[in-house]
């Protein structure tokens, strides 16, 4: 049996896991030499967040909405291209006195040309923002989807734990029955124990052990379910790390600054608000479409052919040409081609703040239950840890009692099941007033650790 403070030092108040370890577990290293991987939860959050399939898919979308951006800023600049063709004909050729032949001709033209948009009604601006917005909500995609993660990860990690605190009680549950039937058996023996009392003892003892089968078997899927989110490969042992102690508290932060600190900060409702932003650059990229464009351009040229009399060199000095000039384009008519995309993008800036308001909606509701879990879990604690303080001491009174022969079997039978339920609550409920406190602390911008 585990004395009272011993329970409560083991139960009670969770406090932070100290930073990740590593230690032995089953994994295949490059050297093919078997070892083993038992972390805690920080390093099981920083590993998901390394290598989880979502966030690196992100990470590329990000690179790749850096690369528009370059590309948006880019079209500021000239361009410059160059041409050169080459030609070889063959023909008549007639002299001016009248004889008549064939013969060979080669030609060439060569040429540099550039070109610069100076107004297009300030669309290559507004998309250069509107690109530059694409990559702040590319990089806040990758932020969310961490978020998602680490709490998916926390409750998986929690649900292990409490797997593992039950298969502690249990065990010592356990050994409590086999002591408790060897000493019936004794008595037994001496005739001062009836068989019934010694038969309900035995089968006490095999529903405990079975109890504690299932608890063992739960863990084992439980931690599969963390390896999988963590996609660890199958051939890799995996545990975690225990923390030494639970921390409780029952202060909680007001819900209006957890709120308002959550709709300022929390990544989806920022990107909302650059969502609305990126559609309204659309708006004025498609208006773009009503105003006058202006460009310049300019342009050297020069050829050869080899049937005039100036050789090579001089034909290219004679036939060299510059030119320079600016083109003014001037919609006239577009088959409302331009008002049907203004109209386009005004719809998706309604959408975009109709978006925004749902996500504001959706996360303060997020935190006000978060809110309330917590303060749900909180009372729920105390009331497991009362009960589960008189539900101990009672079953230590009868199991007192049943040794010296004071109490009979089915009242003994009866305290034991109420300290069981008690003692499987008290474990819910610490792990469940942890898990609630710690993503309630998330919204407000406290990191998760154990």
């Amino acid at each position: 049996m585990v004395n009272a403070a011993t329970l409560l030092k083991i139960v009670s108040p969770l406090c932070f896991f100290s930073i990740g370890l590593y230690a032995p577990l089953k994994a295949q290293d490059s050297a093919g030499i078997t070892r083993a991987v038992k972390w805690n939860l920080q390093t099981c959050v920083a590993y998901a967040k390394k290598n989880n399939a979502q966030i690196n898919s992100l990470r590329l979308s990000q690179l790749t909405s850096q690369q528009e951006y370059l590309l948006a800023r880019a079209a500021r600049l000239p361009d410059l291209s160059g041409s050169a063709s080459q030609y070889l004909a063959h023909g008549n050729d007639y002299s001016n006195n009248g004889t008549g032949g064939s013969g060979f001709t080669s030609s060439g033209s060569y040429g540099l040309s550039s070109s610069v948009t100076l107004y297009n009604g300030n669309y290559v601006n507004n998309n250069i923002r509107q690109k530059n917005l694409y990559v702040q909500s590319a990089n806040l995609n990758i932020i969310q989807q961490e978020n998602d993660i680490t709490l998916q990860i926390t409750q998986a990690y929690l649900t292990v734990l409490v797997d593992k605190e039950n298969i502690i009680y249990n065990t010592d549950l356990v050994n409590t029955s086999k002591a408790q039937v060897a000493l019936a058996q004794k008595k037994y023996k001496a005739e001062s124990v009836a068989r019934k009392d010694l038969i309900q003892l035995q089968a006490q003892q095999a529903a405990d052990q079975y109890t504690l089968v299932n608890f063992r078997n739960a863990e084992r899927s439980d931690l599969l379910t963390l390896k999988q989110i963590l996609l660890l490969n199958s051939g890799v042992g995996f545990d975690i790390i225990k923390p030494e102690s639970i921390q409780f508290s029952d202060s909680v932060t007001s819900f209006q600054d957890v709120e308002q600190f959550a709709l300022k900060t929390r990544p989806e409702v920022q990107n909302g608000q650059l969502n609305v932003h990126i559609a309204e650059l659309e708006t004025a990229k498609a208006r773009a479409g009503y105003k006058p464009s202006l460009s310049g351009g300019a342009a050297l040229n020069s050829g050869y052919n080899s049937g005039q009399e100036a050789g090579y060199p001089g034909q290219l000095k004679n036939n060299f040409n510059q030119q320079v000039g600016l083109t003014l384009t001037i919609p006239i008519f577009n088959k409302g081609v331009v008002k049907t995309q203004v109209e386009e993008a005004k719809i998706a800036v309604t959408q975009a703040r109709l978006d925004l308001s749902n996500t504001r909606i959706v996360l303060s509701q997020a935190v006000e239950r978060a809110y309330i879990n917590v303060e749900n879990a909180i009372s729920q604690y105390m009331a497991a840890q009362e009960g589960y303080q008189y539900s101990k001491e009672s079953y230590r009174i009868a199991a007192e009692l049943l040794r010296v022969g004071a109490a009979n079997t089915v009242d003994f039978l009866l305290q034991k099941n109420l300290f069981v339920q008690a003692q499987q609550a008290f474990i819910q409920a610490s792990y469940n007033q942890l898990l609630s406190r710690k993503i309630y602390d998330f919204y407000r911008g406290i990191p998760i650790t154990l």
